[in-house]
């Protein structure tokens, strides 16, 4: 019977997110591809330190313990060659990390193989190959850099349960509703999404993506499941009804709900322990990077104003 992926959540992730590839990356833009090859080549022994998306990575493959399955399979998507990324392989081996297929696409975009690996979630340092997969419908989103050398310390730090959080209008849902606010303003946003209270918003583009993190969930009783899920939106009363009828026409749990009418969400993501959060905007991004490992996701009319 061949391998299939039937049944698992499976994640793809590019060697810069999973790892700091720092040093090499300023070699590869200032010096070139030969250089960058002869870096990583004689620095293969030398272990890389955990990127931003290294914990998140971890507590996804700590999921398959003690159990006779494969829930979570996470793959290695990199524009490295096989050559230069042996050093990536080292240093997942180092860390005991169950990770065992790879794309290695010598400098061209390893997106293409999202739809053949079958993954749910896309994560990587590359903002082109962020928006390549979004725009063909494939959950992604750019993995940015740590503001400090040592993040926030939080709640995942020492919790083993993983945790994800999301904002909602074009992330979880499409932004039919951002598109009210930013061409007639708050008191049209408002009023809009009281008329359309109990219409479904339109899914987004990391709709996909919590319906198989639910999947994955079902699997546990409520007390004992070591997954969490979170939205944390700027949406408040009265825009907060449609928000919750749409979860419940999708039939999809999600754990906890913050509606913050607005302020600011890091130090809430802090206090919810998130491993990742996941925004479109570049603002709440840059807050929120302070506090927790963030994923930008460049959908929606705010990323089409920006450019």
């Amino acid at each position: 019977m061949p391998v299939t992926f039937d049944g698992k959540l499976v994640v793809g992730i590019s060697s810069r997110a999973l790892f700091d590839m720092s040093e090499g990356h300023r070699i590869f833009e200032t010096e070139g591809i030969d250089a960058y090859c002869r870096y990583q080549i004689e620095h293969e022994e030398k272990l890389l330190e955990p990127g931003v998306a290294y914990e998140l990575v971890r507590k996804l493959l700590a999921l398959n313990r003690d159990t006779e399955c494969t829930r979570v399979e996470v793959i290695l998507l990199s524009r490295n060659s096989a050559d230069t990324g042996l050093r990536v392989f080292n240093s997942i081996e180092h860390y005991g990390l169950g990770i065992t297929r790879a794309a290695f696409t010598n400098g061209a975009s390893p997106w293409r193989y999202v739809p053949a690996f079958c993954a749910h979630l896309f994560l990587s340092a590359d903002p082109s190959d962020v928006v390549a997969a979004l725009d063909r419908g494939y959950p992604a989103a750019t993995i940015l850099p740590r503001l400090t050398d040592a993040m926030v310390s939080t709640q995942a730090d020492i919790d083993e349960q993983l945790r994800i959080a999301f904002d909602g209008d074009a992330v979880l849902f499409g932004d039919v509703a951002e598109r009210v606010f930013r061409q007639g303003g708050l008191e049209e946003f408002s009023s809009s999404e009281q008329q359309h209270a109990r219409e479904p918003l339109p899914g987004g583009p990391f709709k996909s993506f919590l319906a198989a993190l639910h999947s994955l969930q079902s699997e546990y009783s409520a007390q004992a499941c070591p997954i969490r899920t979170a939205l944390v939106t700027a949406r408040g009363a009265p825009a907060h009804e449609r928000v919750i009828r749409t979860l419940r026409s999708w039939e999809i749990r999600i754990d906890e709900a913050l509606f913050l009418g607005g302020l600011s969400k890091g130090e809430f993501l802090q206090a919810f322990g998130a491993d990742i959060f996941f925004d479109d905007q570049h603002g709440h991004c840059e807050s929120t990077r302070r506090h927790v490992a963030t994923g930008h996701v460049p959908h929606g009319i705010a990323n089409e104003a920006s450019g």
